[in-house]
């Protein structure tokens, strides 16, 4: 008889002690899953529940007692003046930094995942602790560190500019686009450890079989990565994109360092956006509108996650 066939009525003793073990394994299962569920309930869900009637209001902020109904007002302010210009400039900061930022995910953490997977040498732990190290860094010290390096007069990489006379301020780090191209390779710097472990794990999951098999084939190493490699670690792809996706659109600590709060309005991303006016008390916006701000992005980047969580199904399933 198989395992986990439920015996007959005829043995009820051996019944008894069957319906006994399915108790305690539903038990053990519900001791590890109901607290990540009573957290996601209570963290996550509640206070979406609490905040969605907001978004069709006025209210200022959290003691604002004067509350009036104002249907969808707040989603269309965010496309009409004053807003619609902070707005759309912070979509499009938060979306140049997105892809500069996905582009990083593969030339650090995956191609730092290839060097180590490919690696024969006792001191790949090592290896791994050193790139893991700048993921544990604080956001904030990654901004400032920008700016020590790319500060205009007192910046390292200025100073060392200058004196090979190549000129003086040559990098404003608080310029838009100078900080579009620097942000998303420092940032790229401080998540590779995170990012290489997503790709390492994929890659570790690949049949050594399967790699002989290409190499007896006469497949070079660069056909092996992108007709074995690759294809065999879709999920670990999958699961690197959404994190990026979350990271992009969720960095702050970064942009605050930089001076997002305080005078340099070129780092105003969305977070930051919806910061201000969440928590400006009705001086830079209303805690309605920063809701509304933050459900506007939600959504998409929710469809999106969903669509590459289908679309790795399917695949899995023609595969």
């Amino acid at each position: 008889m198989p395992i986990h066939a439920e015996p007959t009525a005829a043995d009820p003793g051996r019944r008894r002690r069957w319906r006994t073990r399915r108790w305690r394994e539903t038990a053990a299962d519900l001791a590890f899953v109901l607290p990540q569920y009573l957290l996601y309930i209570t963290l996550t869900l509640l206070p979406f529940a609490i905040a969605l009637p907001i978004l069709f209001t006025d209210q200022a902020d959290f003691v604002d007692t004067s509350v009036r109904y104002v249907g969808l007002d707040n989603v269309r302010a965010l496309f009409q003046p004053p807003l619609d210009e902070r707005f759309l400039a912070a979509v499009r900061r938060t979306l140049i930094f997105t892809v500069g930022n996905y582009v990083m995910v593969f030339a650090f953490g995956f191609l730092l995942a290839l060097a180590l997977f490919e690696l024969k040498s006792r001191l790949v732990g090592l290896f791994f602790t050193v790139i893991y190290v700048p993921w544990m860094m604080s956001g904030i010290g990654v901004g400032l560190l920008l700016l020590m390096l790319f500060s205009p007069d007192t910046g390292t990489i200025n100073l060392a500019l200058e004196a090979m006379g190549l000129g003086r301020n040559l990098i404003n780090i608080k310029d838009e686009w100078t900080m579009l191209m620097v942000l998303p390779v420092i940032f790229g710097w401080k998540t590779a450890g995170f990012n290489m472990a997503i790709f390492l794990g994929g890659l570790l999951t690949i049949p050594p079989e399967t790699i002989e098999a290409a190499k007896l084939d006469g497949a070079r190493y660069l056909q092996r990565v992108l007709h074995v490699y690759i294809p065999q670690i879709v999920p670990a792809i999958v699961m690197a994109t959404v994190f990026c996706l979350i990271g992009s659109f969720g960095i702050f600590d970064e942009l605050v360092g930089l001076g997002a709060l305080y005078g340099n309005p070129n780092a105003e991303f969305l977070s930051i956006l919806i910061y201000k006016l969440g928590f400006s008390s009705g001086r830079d916006g209303t805690l309605a509108q920063g809701i509304t701000a933050s459900l506007v992005v939600f959504f998409p980047l929710l469809l999106a996650a969903f669509a590459l969580n289908r679309w790795q199904k399917r695949r899995d399933y023609r595969a």
